[in-house]
């Protein structure tokens, strides 16, 4: 790590005294007036940086990439006969245990080195005395390859700075000499930027793409064990590991009552978080003074960044257990019998905590949707003596209804995809009923169950959490899809 910082501080040192070189050179250029500069100063200047630092950091980034691969793979060719028998997946555990030591040793100080000897006991004991302790005593072998890859890792990392600052000096050297009268640096140098902006918007896209291949390969793997009608219509949620060699032993993955709860909380979220967002982004922008708006709605928008666990607790200790108490109070006036007829852990108490959570973004989003109809529309509604309701009902809500559709959609999405409110307000439970009293559960909080603990990727148990996974996103994806369509469709255009 220390290798790798000077390297960069230096390329960076390089670059920037290249910047101000060149800068220097073409100004002395300019100033002569025999020929005139084909570019600005700034751009022979922002060139050379570039050609300094970028294929430096190339070369570094590869090298970075490379070496412990390589180093690995000499490391693995160096193993007994008896480990490279064994099968791949202990063989990448005892490569495991010597990355451990490694790193171990290379934290230890030179005084505690020295007492490191072939004594994988010893060893064991030194480590643990310096805060690195080790699961188990390592093979003999062991603290030999762990000092071989320490010494490899050295040497790699002492010829990456060679090499690298060899090629940031040779590229300065060769970018100076272009700065000429005649040399077009500013294309050069729009080409260079055009080239970063095009692989940033590419990230998003590529980074989608990745997600998407994933998780369906993976989705794949689980429809061949699981049939996908089992899947997409099965009213049943029960991923039970049972002996082998027992009926049924892969259990039930039916959908449905996890698309249900899904569905449902998400529901009653948007109807706690509509209306008051929705009504507080109207006030906001229509009635309330431009003093009055510069702190409600920093105090409004500070909802969105708490935590989602915070809502959580704040659930599970606070909300439910006041509905709980409400209700019983409320059935003992009724009926005379002190008794609960809702959960503390219910659909109700997820779906309220979660609306909370989303007041904010429906009020922002709506509250800049709507103050981006133009003003005129107002004042011409007043002039033709309507009342400030009527201009906000018939002219200002009209022109900014599908801006706010699609942030309605936008923020649906956000419910869909919540999990910890999930677990803490509406349980694990992955009921199928239609009583917001009772407990349900989502697709992302069976996401989070089915891939916690200590599980192999080859199981149906482990294997349906991407297609679940493949499910939501698809979900999530036409919801985004759908308020895009909203908002270029019935958006109108004012002049």
């Amino acid at each position: 790590m220390h290798v790798f910082l000077i390297i960069v501080a230096l390329v960076a040192l390089f670059g920037a005294g290249g910047f101000f070189a060149a800068r220097a050179r073409a100004l002395a250029l300019a100033r002569q007036g025999s020929t005139r500069l084909n570019s600005r100063p700034v751009h022979h200047a922002s060139f050379v940086a570039i050609v300094t630092v970028v294929p430096a950091a190339l070369v570094m980034a590869v090298w970075m990439i490379a070496s412990p691969l390589l180093i690995g793979a000499e490391i693995r060719k160096d193993f007994p006969e008896s480990v490279r028998l064994e099968p791949v997946s202990q063989q990448s555990l005892t490569f495991n245990t010597v990355t451990s030591v490694a790193y171990g040793l290379r934290q230890l100080s030179p005084e505690a080195r020295a007492q490191v000897s072939a004594d994988t006991d010893q060893l064991r004991q030194v480590l643990a005395r310096n805060g690195i302790p080790l699961a188990a005593n390592p093979p003999a072998f062991v603290l030999q390859s762990a000092e071989r890859m320490n010494a490899l890792s050295a040497k790699s990392s002492y010829a990456m700075a060679a090499i690298v600052l060899a090629v940031s000096l040779v590229s300065l050297a060769l970018a100076y000499r272009a700065v000429r009268p005649a040399f077009k640096a500013r294309n050069s140098v729009e080409r260079v930027v055009l080239a970063t902006l095009l692989i940033a918007s590419s990230i998003a896209i590529i980074t989608t793409v990745g997600i998407v291949l994933s998780m369906l390969s993976e989705t794949l793997r689980f429809f061949s064990q699981v049939s996908p009608i089992d899947f997409f219509f099965g009213t049943v949620w029960d991923p039970r590991f049972a002996a082998a060699g027992e009926a049924g032993s892969a259990g039930q993955f039916g959908l449905i009552p996890l698309l249900a709860g899904t569905i449902y909380i998400s529901l009653v979220a948007m109807a706690v978080a509509v209306p008051i967002g929705l009504y507080a982004a109207i006030y906001m922008s229509e009635y309330a003074s431009s003093r009055l708006r510069a702190i409600a709605k920093p105090l409004l928008e500070v909802l969105a960044g708490i935590p989602t666990i915070v809502y959580g607790f704040f659930a599970l200790v606070t909300v439910g257990p006041l509905l709980r108490d409400l209700s019983a109070e409320l059935n003992n006036l009724l009926t005379g019998n002190y008794r609960n007829f809702i959960e503390a852990q219910s659909v109700l108490t997820a779906g309220i905590v979660m609306g909370i959570m989303l007041i904010p973004f429906v009020s922002s989003l709506s509250d800049d949707i709507i103050n981006a109809v133009p003003d005129s529309l107002r004042k011409g509604s007043l002039g033709l003596g309507a009342t400030q309701s009527e201009t906000i009902k018939r002219v200002v809500m009209p022109a900014a209804l599908p801006g706010i559709v699609g942030a309605l959609l936008l923020t649906a999405s956000r419910a869909i995809g919540e999990t910890m409110i999930v677990v803490l307000a509406a349980g694990v439970a992955a009921n199928l009923q239609l009583n917001p009293f009772e407990p349900m559960t989502t697709v992302t909080v069976k996401i989070v169950n089915q891939l916690t603990g200590d599980l192999e990727f080859n199981t149906p148990q482990t294997l349906v959490a991407f297609a679940l996974g493949l499910t939501l996103f698809v979900i999530t994806l036409c919801l985004n899809v759908y308020a895009l369509y909203v908002v270029r469709k019935y958006r109108e255009q004012y002049q």
